[in-house]
């Protein structure tokens, strides 16, 4: 597949912005403006706020390629997974030209992304067991489809989605695919990473946000064939990745080992909700989860959202969803707060 015939034609001609940075991390650095006396914080040891982050993210992606056990060159950082869907879009897509396949009910950044960059989005709804079919992706795919969008565990469905079909896409389908991998921790699966190295037009998006417990922090990244990470660093910000967020994750990496504890509390704390909503004859339907949220149905989904908002207990209500009417999702807390939760649902029901 040769990807610079779905690159927008000013991406590839795009001459990026030079950062100083990009020529020098260490000496005397008098060429970008930067106080060289010093920063007004200085929390962590040899932290150097003053000085600008590294646009290429060289320690971070080594750190991390250690971990994944893949080469850096098929890594890039972005601020959450958010800024690398916008960057994909904005790589591949031609403005009211080009459009993007998004099978709904799913994340909703995707569509919002496009929108924002002026880009038609083709809703392909789940299956009634919210799951893809190859055959109705491919019957909505035009000349002008550049990227499909995957989610997978899906958000808010909670199940992965079928991967033979997903590989049958990739091999057919002369555009981008993207798994978004953002709960992948909480099921029993390796993914797609190590498929992204060698299949030109894959790119599989993961997140600090859930599993290692940093949303706050915004932090996500990418593996994709080298050509299409050169491309997202050309397009990306220059210095989108701080040092304090560098650091914070890969101190995070060096403790992935509390990351997979904090996954079987989770998981085991899953499975507590799951048995006791299914066994809640007010419950419509509960569907199973690969995630560390649960979906369930109930007949009055606006009525139990604003109770338990009333008792300090906030849920999501995805009941207005595309193909998701009635459900609301709830995300696994501590023992605790699902007791609790538990406890004000059934008063509500």
């Amino acid at each position: 597949m040769n990807i610079e015939k779905l690159v927008r034609k000013n991406i590839l001609n795009l001459k990026p912005y030079t950062s100083a940075r990009q020529s020098h991390m260490e000496g005397i650095l008098l060429d970008a403006n930067e106080n060289s006396f010093g920063s007004v914080v200085d929390d962590f040891e040899n932290s150097n706020y003053n000085r600008y982050p590294d646009p290429f993210q060289k320690a971070l992606r080594k750190k991390a390629s250690d971990y994944l056990g893949i080469p850096e060159s098929n890594l890039i950082f972005g601020v959450g997974s958010d800024e690398i869907i916008d960057l994909l879009i904005r790589t591949f897509c031609e403005p009211r030209i080009d459009n993007v396949i998004v099978c709904e009910p799913t994340y909703g950044m995707y569509r919002v992304a496009c929108d924002i960059n002026n880009v038609d989005v083709i809703n392909v709804p789940l299956n009634e067991k919210y799951d893809i079919e190859y055959e109705t992706i491919i019957s909505h795919t035009n000349n002008n489809t550049k990227i499909l969008f995957l989610c997978s565990p899906n958000n808010p469905t909670s199940n992965l989605l079928d991967k033979n079909v997903i590989r049958k896409l990739i091999a057919e389908l002369n555009l981008i695919v993207v798994i978004d991998e953002a709960y992948i921790d909480f099921a029993n699966d390796g993914g797609f990473v190590k498929e992204a190295l060698t299949v030109p037009n894959l790119v599989v998006m993961r997140t600090f946000s859930k599993a290692w417990g940093m949303a706050g922090l915004r932090c996500g990244y990418c593996v994709a064939h080298e050509e299409i990470i050169r491309l997202l660093f050309k397009v990306k910000m220059p210095y989108n990745i701080n040092k304090l967020t560098a650091m914070a994750v890969s101190q995070a990496i060096d403790n992935a080992s509390v990351k997979d504890e904090y996954v079987k509390e989770i998981i085991k704390q899953r499975e507590f909700l799951f048995n006791e909503l299914k066994s809640n004859k007010k419950v419509i339907n509960v569907l199973p989860s690969d995630t560390n949220f649960i979906s369930f149905k109930v007949e009055n989904p606006r009525e139990v959202y604003n109770y338990l908002e009333k008792n300090g207990i906030i849920i999501r209500d995805r009941s207005n969803q595309f193909n998701f009417q009635g459900y609301l999702r709830v995300t696994v807390g501590t023992p605790d707060e699902n007791k609790l939760f538990l406890k004000k649902l059934n008063e509500i029901l």
